[in-house]
């Protein structure tokens, strides 16, 4: 069990539905919503799941890069032809 917030959770059980067969069932207890997958399908999802939490992570890792950079470097003065033609 997967607790979401309080009072809401992510429930994921293996069960053997009437022909013999393995399902994996995702409920969320709350609403009493559920996911009725075969397991290819149970896979797919958490291959989903997975590679949305890499990209989210890899996006993180970036920002937060890009800001120690910015915060320990200062940034250098730009000096084009014409502002160093004039500030002599």
């Amino acid at each position: 069990m997967i607790e979401l917030e309080p009072g809401n959770a992510l429930d994921i059980t293996l069960q053997e539905d009437a022909n013999g067969r393995d399902r994996v069932v995702v409920t969320l207890e709350t609403h009493g919503c559920e996911l009725n997958l075969t397991p290819h399908q149970a896979r797919v999802l958490a291959t989903e799941l997975i590679m949305a939490v890499n990209r989210a992570e890899v996006r993180s890792n970036l920002k937060h890069s890009q800001n120690m950079v910015r915060g320990t470097q200062p940034a250098p003065q730009k000096r084009g032809l014409f502002n160093q033609a004039f500030a002599k």
